[in-house]
């Protein structure tokens, strides 16, 4: 038992961190918990990377890492007593130490991500830290560090400490300035990648609410609670992205708030450079480069652009088809095919790749940067030309009606490629046994992902758990098919799911409209809904450039919405397409309003053709004035319509 003396004043860093041990994971901290909302989302590319977490206390952080995969997970500590309790955890693969920030036991160049969390407030020698966690970092190598924010802290006389036995026990540090470690940090040869100033938000809130301290919440709330701090050590890839983006003209989005995931925003400027987002600052930087552009977009709130898992391009410009309800989707397409074959004979005399082209602008109108086509990929489709990014790197077949080897279809994914095909996609028996069929051909594994999925129950869900495969919902299509949508039981015990827009033969339009549709009908949280058209999609499809995220390295996909006060996750369920003003793809913009028109340069201006959707202007990177033409001269002038909307040129409009 350390002396009530000793716990009292508390100088010795090492004795006071030995008392809270014991009671460290049992105490609701709003600090931890914001830095933890917030921070996740900055944590990129641990699969196969050695992890080295210094300060890891009772392994809060380590545990989370192992959860994705590392190649090696490290965790150091001066505590002993905070090392047992990380100990017991039975952290998988994690290696526990006891030694300090300035002594690492930990070899030259051999950590590939260095994590320290609430820790450099604690040392005496930031200097000779600094250079410590250079020597341990390889090239390439990314840093994410956290602690609690010194201006607030002073403001409001935060202190670090806790309460054992009834006694307060009153940690010492230092309070230093953020610009102080990122010199310190930056000194040591690491480059600065994000700087994020998060306030408190709700979920802290009800921490304060249950301890009767809302009053201090109050006096909190607004300010900037815990800084966070990405900084990469140099590599010679990285060398050459910096001598690039020096050279060539980057992007500047300021003024804006950041959905760093559904609950998470914050004020943030954005830097992009060669299509990556390049930095993250909660400042902007001291000197702006003449070869910036810099779009000011206060008001706004910046989304990552949205994922969708499945489409069938060709088909935005044809109307809903059939008479339902149906038992499955092959009764559907004989059905059309026969009470439908003048509607899509007229349609497919457009030019396939018209008809892709607007299957593309579609997407691009609903928010959406990368879409999964579920069909043969069209060279158009790869086109740098083309409005959103569709995914290439795909294993497929249709269905087990429509489809030929399925075997041979599924061997064709390579290791790190996804293999789709419809199944279960009705309410008969025909449509519950797919799923045993697809388990008795072998192809269910973690590279399978089944569209629809409307006919699975439970056990079925289970099986697609036990054999690491995914799920794609389009819950408006189903409905408009089979008169109902997919169970929410059976989805909330699917572990991957992703959410899809299908075509607007048979979906409510796009993939604005199916997030609606699902919000209303599938009794979904908000964040599910979130993460289904962000990195619950980017995992299922196996993209691998940040795409769902806005972080720093990320591709830098893009929209932005007015800002209405909402989380992020409940503003997406309400989005329409005429609240998505701006679209970036690989920092490109794509697609403005008449409002965000007006702000851009005349560079960035080149290129944008005018189209008036149901009376909405939306200025878009694409041939538009000639695939209107060329649809209307097909289906007649004031006949086009695009997921279920009106398509035409804006009056004051004359292509040159």
């Amino acid at each position: 038992m350390i002396p009530t003396s000793q716990l009292e004043n508390a100088t010795n860093l090492i004795q006071g961190f030995s008392a809270w041990a014991d009671i460290y994971d049992h105490q609701h901290n709003p600090l931890l918990m914001l830095e933890e909302r917030y921070l996740s989302r900055l944590l990129s590319g641990i699969q196969g990377r050695d992890v080295l977490d210094v300060g890891c206390g009772t392994g809060r952080w380590l545990t989370q890492i192992s959860w994705l995969n590392p190649r090696s997970l490290h965790g150091v500590d001066l505590s002993a007593e905070m090392l047992s309790i990380a100990s017991a955890k039975n952290i998988s693969h994690a290696r526990l130490s006891r030694a300090s920030c300035n002594d690492l036991p930990v070899e030259d160049e051999s950590v590939d991500v260095l994590l320290a969390s609430f820790v450099l407030s604690y040392l005496d020698d930031l200097e000779g830290a600094a250079r410590e966690f250079a020597r341990v970092a390889r090239p390439g190598c990314d840093f994410l560090l956290s602690d609690m924010h010194p201006d607030t802290a002073a403001r409001l006389d935060w202190q670090r400490s806790f309460r054992a036995d009834g006694i307060e026990v009153k940690l010492k540090t230092a309070r230093r300035g953020i610009q102080e470690v990122l010199g310190s940090l930056k000194s040591a040869g690491f480059l600065e990648r994000a700087v994020l100033e998060p306030s408190f938000g709700a979920e802290e809130r009800d921490i304060f609410a249950t301890r009767n301290k809302l009053e201090n919440f109050s006096q909190a709330e607004g300010l900037p609670a815990i800084y966070l701090i990405h900084l990469s050590k140099p590599n010679v890839a990285m060398s050459i992205l910096q001598k690039q983006s020096t050279s060539n003209k980057k992007r500047l989005l300021s003024g804006a708030r950041l959905a760093l995931g559904p609950h998470e925003k914050t004020a943030a400027l954005v830097t992009i450079g060669t299509e990556e987002i390049e930095t993250v600052m909660s400042q902007p930087p001291a000197i702006i480069s003449r070869r910036t552009s810099q779009i000011d977009l206060t008001g706004y709130i910046l989304l990552p652009g949205l994922i969708n898992a499945h489409d069938h391009l060709e088909f935005s410009l044809f109307p809903r088809l059939g008479k339902g309800p149906y038992k499955n989707s092959t009764q559907w397409a004989q059905d059309i095919h026969k009470s439908n074959a003048n509607v899509i004979t007229l349609h497919q005399k457009i030019s396939k790749q018209t008809r892709l082209w607007w299957g593309g602008i579609h997407n691009l109108l609903n928010g959406v940067t990368t879409v999964c086509h579920h069909n043969q990929i069209d060279p158009v489709l790869l086109s740098k030309d083309f409005p959103v990014r569709v995914v290439s790197r795909v294993a497929w077949e249709h269905s087990l009606s429509f489809g030929g080897d399925i075997r041979s279809a599924h061997g064709s994914a390579a290791e790190n490629e996804p293999f789709i095909i419809h199944a279960c996609e009705g309410v008969d028996e025909q449509s519950q046994e797919e799923l045993q069929r697809l388990h008795a051909l072998e192809v269910l594994d973690e590279h399978t992902v089944i569209v629809h999925g409307l006919a699975l129950d439970l056990e079925g869900a289970r099986l697609l758990n036990q054999r690491g495969s995914s799920l794609i919902i389009c819950p408006s299509s189903n409905d408009f098919l089979f008169r109902t949508v997919p169970s929410p039981e059976v989805l909330a015990s699917v572990t991957r799911v992703a959410l899809g827009s299908d075509s607007p033969l048979t979906a409510a339009g796009g993939m604005l409209d199916e997030i609606r549709f699902a919000a209303r009908t599938l009794e979904m949280r908000s964040e599910h809904l979130y993460s289904l058209v962000t990195d619950s999609s980017a995992t299922i499809l196996r993209l691998n450039d940040g795409e769902g995220f806005i972080r720093p390295g990320a591709r830098a996909d893009l929209i932005a919405v007015r800002d209405k006060g909402k989380d992020p996750a409940e503003m997406l369920c309400s989005l329409c397409i005429d609240d998505i003003e701006l679209v970036l793809l690989s920092g490109r913009i794509q697609m403005a309003s008449e409002s965000i028109f007006e702000l851009l340069s005349t560079e960035d201006r080149n290129g944008l053709e005018p189209l008036s959707i149901d009376g909405i202007i939306r200025w878009l990177r694409a041939p538009i004035e000639n695939l209107l033409r060329e649809a209307e001269d097909i289906l007649g002038k004031g006949e086009v319509r695009l997921g279920g909307k009106a398509l035409c040129r804006p009056r004051f409009y004359t292509q040159n």
